[in-house]
Formats: structure tokens, sequence, C-alpha cells
């Protein structure tokens, strides 16, 4: 049982691993999100400075121009993120069904040990009452 024991362990690892993944890309996407955002505020901020809305307009703030382009790389990053988020959520699914098909064997083996050891108790009561019975109709 100590192999199994060790098995159990080994896919919980597995388990914690691949959760602990899923969490860090669900922080970088809400990272990237949270900073397009930002950029956003800022790029407004630029254009009421400047008074030009149009991104065609000839005197378009060159800052907004680079916080655009930098926003729009943050937003692909994140929907890029968002297939890496979808392959690791897969692969926790899968070892969290790999843990638990190890757990219910294990499960399984020590409910029939049980029964085995309850079945061997019992027989061995049945001795001692069958062989007290004997006794007293001696």
């Amino acid at each position: 049982m100590k192999s199994r024991d060790t098995l159990i362990r080994l896919k919980r690892f597995h388990v914690d691993e691949k959760r602990r993944r899923v969490s860090q890309i669900e922080a970088m996407i809400a990272e990237f999100q949270r900073m397009a955002g930002d950029l956003d505020r800022e790029i407004l901020a630029e254009q009421t400075r400047a008074g030009i809305h149009d991104l065609t307009h000839f005197a378009y703030p060159t800052y907004a121009k680079a916080a655009a382009a930098r926003r729009d790389n943050l937003l692909q990053s994140a929907a890029d993120m968002n297939g890496q988020l979808q392959e690791a959520q897969d692969d926790l699914a899968e070892a969290f069904e790999e843990l638990k098909k190890v757990e219910l064997l294990d499960e399984r083996d020590q409910a029939r040990e049980k029964t085995a050891e309850n079945t061997r108790d019992q027989a061995v009561m049945d001795d001692i009452g069958l062989q007290s019975h004997t006794r007293r109709a001696s």
C-alpha cells in the first residue's frame, strides 16, 4: 500500500501544480486587462488635453498613438493567454481525474481489506463460540 500512497501524493502534487499554473495565467490575464484599462484612461486624458480625438488628424498626440499601440499589444497578449488558460484548465481536469481514479482504487482496496479482516474476525469469533458451546455440552 505504500506505493499507492506515494502515487496518491504524486497525483495530488500534479493537481496542485496544475492549479497553480491556472492561477498564474488568470492573474496575468487580469493584469494585462488592468494595464490596458489604465492605458485607455491615459489615452483619453491625452486626447482631452490636446483637444483632438481623431486618430487620422495630423496633430494627434504621439503619446496617445504609442499608448494605443501598447494597449492593443496587451489586449492581444491577454487573448493569447486565454488559449493557454484553456489548455492549463484541461490539464488540470485531466490531472484531477487521474487523482480520483487512484483514490477510488485505494478506497476499493481498503474496503476489500476491511471486509476480509471482518470475515477473519467473524471466523475467529465463530470458532471461539463453537468451542465454548462444545465445552458446555460436554
